[in-house]
């Protein structure tokens, strides 16, 4: 089952070179900052070593709600290939002061600027990937994938770049990481993604309508709330790692580090369990249920301490928080305005910074009130109390989930992408999925039109007169012209390939035309311009 999520998400070309630029992208972001840390330790000590923490986290937390509206009103290709770029930009200039025994300070601002360039990835592919995949069950795949990949780089990564320090030093991690963004920028860059919306919103309205949004709908607040939720626990579990090694079952710092990594081969082994995400139509209770389980094994750490016990529980957490994770944020993917999807998830990205620095400031506090054992059912007890705040929005949300697949798929047509946004979501809950068989008509020369076409994945030749006129791929329509002319097909249309294609209805497709004047003004000359080329089937 795992190997058919991800041989099919590596079925589509550009979710393949998105998803490998992911791959690299987490290997540089956890590989730099581990060797920032690092190098500032040996600097000044742990005091350094915090305030370089907060140097790189605080800037990347104010700067992330910004950024993030860029992939709403731009190329989200060219945003995330820009974003790669930066960072490579950043992760090189740190290498050449390292490697050149500089000044810290110039280190430490350069690795700033490479970490507040990460905050644009994932809002920017949170866009992206609606437009790429094929189909909803596909979306879920590609989430569930990023997510293993998360997961699998809170484990190896560590060790990646432990191993380059030993060879090394900091300089060289920056270095061979540099080398990676690069090329997760040139892989983007190959990516045919969704055109500009054309919106002509600055970036600080942008901003401010993506707080609007998640301020005053129940279902992008909950989802935001969780998910920062989770970003306190982790910061909180870093500090408490050490509490427990040292401090609770009386083993040297290496243990600490075990206690980490128990942790991210948690995350690893829930790969299996988020395998059954695919294809769910409701996402609430895995969430739940994930969040669930993390709480219990925290719980189990802080009441019954053993190495071994701690090891396995802390083990089970990293499964919970897998599960947690990939279904929180696949559901925000459904559920948030496709329009402004890039800022709630720059908010979200903005919310867990400042959670991971949240949760470490709170750790200290928990084991002063609790003690070391205890602080872990502190930590456990919060998740599920604030869960209970917004549990009723979240599961709410959850059953009035968008068809994000199909609203991206129907704002990449010139003519439907400037109508607004309730019209199009409204548009894309009305498509009627259909397959056709390689060889199989699916319009006729001559007869008449009742439904317009975009297609989902496969080619279909395009005829008139017994001439070969085109041939169409993913993400082109065609039977606009017999509806909004009202006369006979102009051309026939015939799989080449296997197809799934999403069709309309005449009376909703000319309804949501007619009602927008720029909309069938552009439809208008495009049927034109497609009349006269006489190239494109109605």
């Amino acid at each position: 089952m795992i190997a058919r999520v991800v041989v099919g998400v590596l079925r589509n070309r550009d979710l393949r070179r998105v998803t490998l630029a992911f791959l690299g992208f987490n290997a540089a972001e956890w590989g730099v900052w581990i060797a920032m840390l690092v190098y500032a330790y040996g600097q000044g000590g742990a005091t350094t070593a915090g305030l370089v923490a907060l140097a790189q986290l605080v800037p990347a937390t104010l700067f992330a709600p910004f950024a993030s509206s860029l992939a709403d009103s731009r190329r989200p290709t060219r945003v995330l290939t820009g974003a790669y770029v930066a960072q490579g930009v950043g992760m090189g200039a740190t290498a050449a002061v390292l490697l050149s025994h500089g000044p810290a300070l110039a280190a430490y601002g350069f690795a700033a600027v490479a970490a507040t360039a990460v905050t644009v990835t994932r809002p920017a592919q949170a866009v992206l990937l609606p437009a790429l995949a094929q189909t909803p069950e596909e979306l879920t795949a590609a989430n569930v994938v990023a997510g293993w990949i998360e997961s699998f780089s809170i484990l190896a990564a560590p060790a990646l770049a432990g191993l380059l320090l030993a060879v090394g030093g900091a300089g060289t991690v920056f270095a061979l990481m540099a080398a990676v963004a690069g090329m997760a920028a040139l892989l983007v860059a190959g990516v045919t993604g969704p055109a500009a919306t054309g919106r002509s919103t600055t970036v600080v309205a942008g901003t401010i309508e993506g707080f609007r949004i998640v301020a005053h709908e129940p279902g992008p607040r909950a989802l935001v709330w969780l998910l920062g939720l989770e970003a306190v626990a982790i910061g909180a579990l870093d500090v408490l790692y050490v509490v427990l090694a040292i401090g609770v079952l009386h083993r040297g710092g290496s243990t600490a580090g075990y206690l980490n990594a128990a942790f991210g081969a948690g995350g690893v082994v829930g790969i299996i369990a988020t395998v059954a995400l695919v294809g769910r139509t409701r996402l609430g209770p895995a969430l739940v249920a994930g969040l669930a389980v993390w709480a219990v094994a925290l719980v189990g750490v802080g009441v019954l301490p053993s190495t071994v016990g701690a090891l396995a529980l802390l083990a089970g957490a990293g499964v919970g928080r897998t599960v947690l994770d990939v279904a929180g944020r696949t559901l925000l993917q459904r559920i948030a305005p496709p329009e402004a999807l890039a800022r709630v998830f720059g908010l979200l990205e903005a919310v867990s910074m400042a959670g991971l620095a949240l949760g470490s400031a709170a750790a200290p506090i928990f084991v002063g009130l609790a003690g070391g054992r205890f602080a872990f059912v502190c930590l456990a007890a919060v998740l599920p109390l604030a869960t209970l705040v917004v549990l009723r929005s979240l599961l709410a949300a959850d059953g009035a989930a968008r068809p994000v697949v199909e609203i991206s798929r129907l704002r990449r047509l010139p003519m439907l992408a400037m109508l607004p946004a309730p019209e199009i979501e409204a548009l894309a809950r009305s498509i009627e999925p259909v397959e056709a068989a390689p060889g199989e008509r699916v319009v006729e020369e001559g007869e008449p039109g009742d439904r317009f076409y975009v297609i989902a994945s496969g080619e279909l030749d395009v005829t008139g007169n017994g001439i070969h006129l085109a041939t169409l791929g993913r993400g082109d329509s065609f039977g606009e012209i017999a509806l909004l002319r009202q006369i006979p097909r102009t051309a026939t249309v015939i799989a080449r390939t296997a197809c799934r294609l999403d069709t309309l209805a005449g009376p909703a497709f000319l309804a949501a035309l007619t009602g927008h004047a720029g909309a069938r003004q552009a439809a208008d000359a495009l049927v034109q311009a497609r009349l006269d080329r006489a190239t494109i089937p109605s």
